[in-house]
């Protein structure tokens, strides 16, 4: 049809279909005008009257990112679909190669739900074990310093809650008797010297100051002091009282029995206020500060927060646990804490201002790495690896792996996980010389093989095949991604369609990946003959 000056023609397009059929389309409009040489096989005329292209599928790739290809649809033993890849979508997509694909309608079945990274600042509460412990500071130890006997209880329970000043118990000393009727002679010797000559009343008031000095170090109260010097008459026994208002915590005295000096008899503490010592893990002693506030939780008491403050980080690390103790001070109103209970210690320290976060759900931690899956939509994730910071109640830090913005799988994920297989498509993410996508090329046309994600090829001969164990027996050549050299080993296969081609005697070319620590899986197979690259010389090796 030939172009005509100033004329408007409504032109006919007729879209020519392989096969022999076609449907055809007409496109009316002023100014639309199209050459006859313009309609070509392999090309469409949308309604704008814009040609585009018809995409040359190239060839179907494994759905895990497995080095595995097919020039046909088909299914992975999981039945998952193989992938098509068009011409030029190799190069388009930059994480067609790393990405994982499955179907809508198990994404659905899945319930993979996804959020946003998004920029917060990060609450972080360090957490911690600990115990509630005695404040050694309103603990106290009833120690006579002379020798004697335990005359009578007053206080005969251990546990049992005194009052400052309440009496304890009486003991009887020699010594004590002693000593307080030599503080009586000398003191009525004072006042019968008082006219006498100075240098006799300042030898006897030696003599009294000196008595009444052992008494005081021996711990008798001045009360009882002034009762003697009073009365002067000495007591048998002498009643020694709690210091402080608390509970006794330790009782070994016995009715009758003799004391040493320095025997511990009696040990009452004040638990008005005690310590919560909590074993802080190392890495996170850091961010603790003295003068921070905490929250204390007791199992006891699971409806009630008990609020107290930092007030000392040790110096010393628990090497066994890699733990370093903090002391938290807290009221004990009613005496609701008890010494020896087991408490959980929150102490908020402060974060680092707006960050990139992801929820705590979205990272899977495989303990050497840690992966989340970003999702480009239409079933389609990609496995990344992502380097992580602090923590708070739900979310977590990622300082590099994902921008904010990006859609992260927070449920589902292990399940995607173990859907597609992800420790075999990711085991060579991130290295040199793997996962890239086939160049297009002359050679792009064949069912090249897909990318070299994680595995590695090798051609040999098949000795032995064993169905049952879906185990085959290959005499292979160097391998030269793994500097084999040429050897017999024993294989697993991913899909037992494989043993079709892998009989013994045949000549093959295997691609293959490994799935765990020393177990190689094959996951194509094709004969020599058909290859499509010859296997690259290996370097000599001596082991493997």
């Amino acid at each position: 049809m030939k172009q005509g000056a100033g004329l408007t023609v409504g032109l006919v397009v007729v879209a020519v279909v392989a096969g022999g059929g076609g449907n055809w389309m007409g496109n009316r409009g002023a100014g639309s005008q199209v050459t006859a040489s313009s309609v070509t096989a392999g090309t469409t005329v949308p309604v704008d009257g814009v040609a585009k292209k018809e995409r040359k599928l190239l060839y179907y790739r494994n759905p895990m990112g497995l080095p595995d290809t097919s020039p046909t649809p088909k299914k992975d033993p999981m039945g998952m679909d193989y992938v098509p890849v068009y011409e030029g979508e190799a190069d388009g997509e930059t994480a067609a190669a790393n990405s994982i694909k499955i179907s809508t309608e198990k994404v659905q079945k899945l319930g993979v739900r996804t959020e946003a990274a998004e920029l917060r600042a990060l609450d972080k509460q360090v957490r911690a074990a600990g115990r509630i412990e005695i404040d050694e500071r309103r603990s106290f130890a009833i120690s006579p310093k002379f020798e004697g006997y335990v005359e009578r209880l007053h206080v005969n329970v251990t546990g049992q809650p005194v009052a400052k000043g309440q009496p304890l118990f009486e003991v009887y000393s020699p010594e004590l008797v002693s000593a307080q009727r030599e503080y009586t002679i000398a003191a009525q010797g004072v006042d019968a010297l008082k006219d006498a000559g100075s240098e006799a009343r300042s030898g006897m008031q030696q003599l009294a100051e000196s008595s009444l000095l052992r008494l005081r170090n021996w711990d008798i109260s001045e009360e009882q002091i002034r009762a003697l010097a009073k009365s002067g008459a000495s007591k048998r026994t002498l009643t020694f009282r709690s210091p402080v208002s608390g509970v006794i915590t330790e009782k070994k005295a016995l009715q009758g029995m003799r004391f040493m000096p320095g025997d511990t008899l009696y040990q009452v503490a004040d638990l008005s206020s005690v310590w919560v010592v909590a074993d802080v893990f190392e890495q996170d002693i850091g961010q603790v500060r003295t003068g921070a506030m905490a929250k204390v939780r007791i199992n006891a008491y699971p409806d009630k927060v008990f609020e107290g403050r930092v007030t000392y980080v040790y110096p010393t690390l628990n090497a066994e646990t890699r733990t370093v103790p903090v002391r938290v001070e807290l009221a004990n109103p009613g005496q609701l804490l008890k010494p020896a209970m087991f408490a959980q210690v929150e102490v908020p320290v402060g974060g680092k201002g707006q960050v990139v976060t992801v929820p705590n759900s979205a990272v899977i931690d495989s303990g050497t790495r840690q992966i989340v899956l970003i999702a480009h939509g239409e079933g389609r994730f990609e496995p990344r690896d992502v380097k992580l910071g602090g923590r708070s109640e739900n979310h977590i830090e990622v300082m590099d792996g994902v921008k904010a913005g990006e859609k992260v799988v927070v449920a589902a994920n292990f399940l995607i996980d173990a859907e597609s297989n992800l420790k075999a498509a990711v085991g060579g993410f991130g290295h040199s010389g793997h996962g890239g996508a086939p160049k297009p090329g002359k050679d792009s046309e064949k069912p090249a093989p897909a990318p070299q994600a994680a595995g590695h090829r090798a051609e040999g001969t098949v000795d032995s095949v064993d169905a049952k164990d879906g185990t085959v027996s290959l005499n292979h050549g160097p391998v030269a991604s793994l500097k084999w050299p040429a050897m017999t080993m024993e294989f697993k296969v991913a899909n037992p369609s494989l043993l079709q081609t892998l009989k013994p005697g045949a000549k093959v070319d295997v691609e293959f990946v490994e799935r765990q620590p020393g177990e190689w899986v094959i996951t194509s197979a094709v004969p020599a003959s058909k290859a499509a690259t010859p296997v690259p010389a290996a370097n000599p090796h001596t082991g493997h």
